[in-house]
């Protein structure tokens, strides 16, 4: 039987709440102890998972039963606390973004290579059962030649939620508004299933909240290197919130993933079998979800999202007991940063910006 491995958890806002629970259904996983800079938040999580809890984070990394440590802070910590993280040994469990420069983002990819740690950054939704079989799809050749990818992440935050820390909405500290916070998940599975960006031309716009430095409303048409185009847009402006969405089209068939369901594949090869098939494909990626999970749409609330995390959890720690790369590890978690990063550039200077970023 496979050693047991203790995690520790640092910020415990909503996502480090959500990050204890899914470590606590692992198995052969335990959650040993969270930390958080304001200590009635960690005293809070501590004592719903009944583990030590810690205001200074560098206490808890002292522990020896703790291997890995999930990075649940503001976007613009993630690298400054992480390196510490494998500076003390400990493997890395980043949330989305890996960080909010690509500086700071290599930073941290070259500390937990100099430690000899693994970095895995938070990309839950490639581990959904609509994004694998349409990968598959996509490496099989059933849509033929990609030609069109379009991401909408048409959410919708009330001001309360920007108001409700001095981080929210800061390029200090959130790194952004709708496409960093929100809408990289969405992002990271464009470029994942149409392959790398090579350029970009954007707008962005502050409109419908106040006391924000960061973009509510954002467009962007994409040229990607295979030669297909695409889109992606996002606003927090949405009310009452859509869903995220993806829409692929190639040459000989086309996918839809909406609120992380596959709810069209439609293959131009052997029609009527591939049709029978594309309705038995949607009630597998609903049925290997939970069936009491909420759905995650309007608000998408990190706090009911689907057991996907878990998934990649599971993933990491396959990957330290095996000896290998998570599969979404840093540089894998770079990508998303750098594509939002060129959309920033382009909608600041009205230019087209190629990637990769210098």
């Amino acid at each position: 039987m496979a050693e047991t491995l203790g995690f520790g958890v640092i910020g415990c806002g909503v996502i480090g709440h959500k990050h204890a629970q899914e470590i606590e259904q692992l198995e052969g996983a335990r959650l040993v102890a969270v930390a958080d800079a304001i200590p009635l938040r960690a005293e809070e999580l501590g004592g719903v998972h009944g583990v030590d809890w810690y205001e200074d984070f560098h206490q808890m990394l002292c522990r020896p039963d703790i291997g890995i440590v999930n990075v649940c802070t503001p976007s613009g910590m993630h690298a400054d606390i992480a390196i510490e993280v494998a500076k003390a040994g400990k493997h890395v469990i980043v949330e989305k973004p890996i960080d909010i420069t690509l500086a700071k983002a290599d930073a941290m990819i070259q500390a937990c290579r100099d430690a000899g740690v693994k970095l895995c950054v938070i990309s839950q939704h490639r581990f959904d059962p609509s994004t694998v079989r349409v990968k598959q799809e996509i490496a099989a050749g059933s849509l033929g030649k990609l030609i069109l990818g379009e991401a909408a992440v048409n959410w919708y935050r009330s001001q309360g939620y920007y108001d409700s820390g001095d981080w929210r909405g800061t390029w200090a500290l959130d790194g952004g508004g709708v496409l960093m916070n929100q809408s990289i998940h969405t992002i990271d599975l464009l470029q994942y299933l149409m392959g790398p960006v090579e350029s970009v031309h954007a707008h962005t716009a502050t409109m419908a909240h106040e006391r924000i430095e960061v973009e509510d409303v954002a467009t962007a048409v994409v040229r990607f290197k295979n030669g297909a185009l695409g889109t992606i847009v996002g606003t927090t402006a949405a009310y009452p919130g859509l869903s995220a969405r993806i829409e692929l089209f190639g040459t000989t068939g086309s996918a839809v993933i909406d609120a992380d369901r596959l709810t069209h594949l439609y293959l131009m090869e052997a029609p009527v079998q591939r049709m029978k098939h594309h309705v038995e494909t949607v009630n597998l990626a609903t049925a290997e979800a939970n069936p009491n999970e909420a759905v995650a749409a309007a608000a998408s609330d990190p706090a009911t999202i689907s057991d996907a995390h878990r998934r990649q959890f599971r993933d990491m720690m396959e990957a330290i007991r095996e000896n290998r790369e998570p599969l979404v590890n840093g540089e894998e978690g770079r990508k998303g940063l750098e594509i939002i990063l060129a959309i920033y550039q382009s909608a600041k200077t009205g230019k087209t910006v190629t990637l990769p970023l210098v």
